[in-house]
């Protein structure tokens, strides 16, 4: 039994021992533990107000974006309805430049005028679809020039101071865009 109780002692002893040791690791590194603890505090705190901070800034960001987008997107919308604006009056300068071949050049068939305003419109599609600036003006210039034969033509026939039954000028026009396009 003294062996059972020497060695129940024993390991009791070693048992507090054991406890002594850990509560004296504990006491020595209490306050490393504690400034360890107290850092990641700290850095979860540090981090929380830059996460918050971050996102303030990106909300920010974000409401600026939407803003200019809003208005590039107000503006757009203004400068398309503008350009549609425009487009329809080109349509109805060219239903008039029909009317007034029709009227000038009674004679002719129906469906010169058509093809005369036909063009113009083809003339008018290429410069609106133009996508570099050189070759917009390049098609508007064609178009004006276009236009300025036909007006002058019909003026000239009305007036009595062109003696051709057909608008020449503006027929070679066509030809020579269509002799052109045929060669590209």
């Amino acid at each position: 039994m003294t062996r059972l109780k020497s060695w129940t002692f024993a390991l009791v002893k070693l048992f507090h021992s054991i406890k002594d040791e850990n509560l004296q690791w504990q006491e020595k590194n209490q306050a490393q533990e504690n400034k360890l603890k107290h850092n990641r505090v700290l850095a979860s705190k540090t981090l929380e107000a830059d996460l918050k901070k971050r996102s303030v800034q990106l909300e920010h960001d974000i409401n600026l974006l939407r803003t200019k987008n809003e208005t590039e997107l107000s503006m757009f919308k203004t400068k398309c309805q503008q350009d549609i604006k425009d487009y329809k009056q080109y349509l109805t300068a060219l239903d008039k430049l029909k009317s007034s071949i029709q009227s000038s050049y009674k004679h002719l068939p129906e469906a010169v005028a058509f093809t005369i305003h036909h063009h113009a419109k083809h003339l008018l599609n290429q410069m609106w679809e133009a996508k570099d600036y050189q070759q917009k003006l390049h098609h508007e210039m064609q178009l004006i020039d276009f236009m300025t034969t036909v007006h002058e033509e019909a003026r000239r026939y009305l007036e009595g101071t062109s003696s051709n039954p057909l608008p020449e000028k503006t027929l070679n026009l066509i030809q020579s865009k269509h002799i052109n396009a045929d060669q590209t």
